[in-house]
Order: C-alpha cells, then structure tokens, then sequence
C-alpha cells in the first residue's frame, strides 16, 4: 500500500500531463465508510496574498463550532474535520499541500479560495484524483481558462462560485461615466494567471474597453513583486492616459502609486482589481489612497444573508470586528459562502464518503448564500456560478477610509453609497 502511495504521489507531482487513466489508479479510503466528513481548506494565509486568508481563522472558528456537534445526513451524525493548510501565495505549495489533503488525510471534499495562484493547482489536484472541489475567490476566466478548460466539455470533479471579467468591465465603465476624461486607459496587467487574463486580447479587458470607445495603452506583461515601474509610468505619459486600470498584488500597486507620484503621473482616475480590495493596504498609501477604486465583491451593505448561521452580511461583519479588532475586508463573506456552500453539499449528499455522490450533490446545489445564489447551471460555463459584483471607491472622511459603492448598474439590489470622484 505505502508503494503504490508513493508512486502515486510521485506520478501526480510530475505534472498532470502525464497522467493518462487516473480513475484506474485512484484508490478508495480505507475509512471510506467511517462516520467522519473530512473537508480539506486551502488558502493563502502568508505571502504577498496573505490578506485573502486574513479572516480564516474567524470563519473557521466559527464554522467549526456549528459543527461542533456533527453533521446530519440521511439521519446519521457524521464528526466533521477540516483540514486547513496554507498555500503561502504560491501555486507549487497549493499543489503540494492539495496532494497531501486528497493522498494524505484522504479528504472526501476539497475547498481552494484566493486567486488563481491558489485555486487552480487546488482543483487541477482534485481533478486529476477525482475528489470533489470546490473554490472561490478568483474571476472565472483566470480559473477555467487558466486551467486549460474547454467550453464544450469543462471539468468533472472541480466547480467554482465568482464573479467575472465582464463583470468588472460593466461595473468599471458604468463607474468611469461618472468622471469627464479622454478615455485613454494604462493598463497594468502582471505576468501570471490573473494579469494574463485581464490583459487577454479575446478574454479580458482590450475588446471591451476599445467597444466602449476607450483606448487601452497596454506597455506588457511585468513580473510580479516588481520594483521599477518607470518605464510603465513613461509610457503612460507619453499616451496621455488620464486613468489607469489593471489587477495587481499589494506590494505592486503601493511600489506602482509611489513612483508615479515622484514621477509626476497624476491620472483622473486608477481602477485596480485585487490590490485596493483590502483596509490596510489603502490606509498604508496614507492621504494618496483617497479616491482610488476598485471592483466590490461583498460590503456589509449586501443584501444577502447566510444560510448556515442566518446572518446577515452587516451581522457577520460586526462579528468578525468584534472577534478580531481589525476592519472588515471583502474576502470574509465569500470565505463564509464556501464552507456554507461546502456544508449544504455534505448534508445533501447520498453517501459523504463516496466521492461520486459528493460530486452529484455539488452539481445539484441551488443555494442561497452570504455572497448570492450559488447554481451551477451550465452558464457562463458548465463549472461556474457567477456572483454579483458592483464597483466603489475608497473616500476618507475625518482620517478614516470608507469604501463606497459607486454604481449598481451590474447589480441593482445592492445599494449605492455615493458618486465616483476624480482623484485630487
């Protein structure tokens, strides 16, 4: 048994183009039929991505303590265990702590959030060792297209609950009209998963802007944890851009906005993904952070409420800033989402041990959640959900930054706070 282990494990780490048949080399668990759920978690709770795990322990503790007393399924109580490791930002770690969870502790369900750096080694793991998967957290084209997906075929044992890119391009544009510019746009898009697809010629960003009468000034792909953005801020100026858009890590965009200050760039407008969804990054950038925007995955202001705990999105706020003494970030409700969703499956599913039925249940989900309904229903593509999404703008008030939502037009039901303002 410990020889085939290891050849199977060495087989999955050599990459997943080698692998052939998996279902002939997947062995069931020996506890197959034991009454405990095993749930592994993944996601980046160190590294430059650390702050899409800053809420884990929050909503682990929290979830942990409803299960505290089991899982009820078919009329048996099942002892839940959750198995959370941390990917630390890189997609070689997610990979090897996913192989441990499904080879190791033999989980009967895998949970991935937080950019494609995480999420897609995740699911390519499970995948290819046909354990069910579920994750968040990243747009769907950087998880479905980044992964080599087909359209006309998807994934089997792997499904994902987010927003889009042609999601943020709504919300951003319906945004923009706020504001009187030239419509000339500097794109920053980094070299990896999520700035490949932003910057994507078919996929991402380019078509959508030049069909809504926006020129793009796209100067190419920089490495990530970059420290010169001279020659992108040079380039910028020389277009005339008055706005700048793009998807960048913290220590990117505060490296990127410190520079074009001493340099002199001064755009009307600067609409970053990842970076300026978190407090303390924008309250690091001290008075240069007013004004800048931001797509807005969740707000306390959402109208949607959990369905494990019944919370709402301002209740489960209140809880975690209670809980931890730091400011609410976006991620919290989708963290929250992925273990309601996660549970629903487990209680739904015919058997929890047998990987196809847990697969099933997933495939059936229509579940209302803190973050929206969660249905797979074969649109936009067979494995993903899509999520609402508006955009808003940090704005300081009395020293303190408050993200307000700009525009609804993506998502009427949730409120709008205010009017998107040039930066000063």
């Amino acid at each position: 048994m410990d020889s085939k282990r290891i050849s199977r494990r060495t087989l999955v780490k050599a990459g997943l183009g080698a692998v052939a048949a998996p279902a002939v080399l997947r062995v069931l668990p020996a506890e197959a039929q034991s009454a405990v759920i095993k749930i592994g978690h993944v996601s980046p709770k160190t590294g430059p991505l650390a702050g899409f795990g800053e809420a884990d322990a929050f909503i682990l503790d929290q979830v942990r303590k409803i299960l505290g007393k089991g899982l009820v399924n078919n009329g048996k109580t099942y002892k839940v265990d959750i198995i959370s490791k941390d990917s630390q930002s890189s997609a070689s770690r997610a990979s090897d702590v996913a192989a441990d969870l499904i080879l190791g502790d033999k989980v009967n369900l895998i949970v991935a959030s937080a950019a494609p750096d995480t999420t897609n080694p995740v699911a390519d793991q499970a995948e290819v060792n046909e354990v069910p998967c579920i994750t968040t957290n990243c747009p769907w084209q950087p998880y479905f297209f980044g992964r080599k997906g087909d359209p006309k075929k998807g994934f089997t044992w792997t499904y994902h609950f987010f927003w889009g890119l042609e999601d943020v391009i709504g919300s951003y544009l319906a945004m923009w009209d706020e504001v009187p510019t030239n419509k000339v746009v500097g794109g920053l898009f980094p070299n990896d998963a999520d700035g490949n697809a932003w910057g994507d010629p078919q996929h991402g960003l380019p078509p959508a802007l030049a069909k809504a009468g926006y020129k793009l000034h796209d100067p190419g792909r920089y490495q990530v944890m970059n420290n010169d953005f001279t020659s992108q801020i040079s380039a910028f100026k020389a277009a005339g851009c008055e706005m700048v858009v793009g998807n960048m890590i913290p220590p990117d965009f505060a490296t990127f906005w410190s520079q074009a200050a001493q340099q002199g760039f001064k755009p009307k407008i600067v609409s970053i993904g990842k970076a300026l969804l978190f407090p303390s990054v924008v309250e690091s950038l001290g008075a240069r952070g007013d004004g800048l925007s931001s797509e807005v995955w969740w707000t306390p202001t959402f109208p949607y409420k959990s369905g494990l705990t019944g919370q709402s999105a301002k209740e489960l706020t209140d809880a975690y800033t209670k809980a931890t003494n730091r400011p609410w970030t976006q991620p919290i409700g989708y963290q929250h989402a992925l273990f309601e969703v996660a549970i629903d499956v487990m209680k739904r599913a015919k058997n929890p041990s047998d990987p196809k039925a847990v697969l099933e249940a997933i495939v059936a989900t229509n579940y209302k959640s803190m973050v929206g309904p969660v249905h797979w229903s074969g649109q936009p593509v067979k494995n993903v959900s899509k999520t609402p999404l508006v955009a808003g703008q940090w704005q300081r008030k009395n020293g303190k930054f408050d993200l307000v939502i700009a525009e609804n037009k993506t998502a009427p039901d949730i409120p709008v706070g205010g009017k998107l303002k040039p930066l000063s």
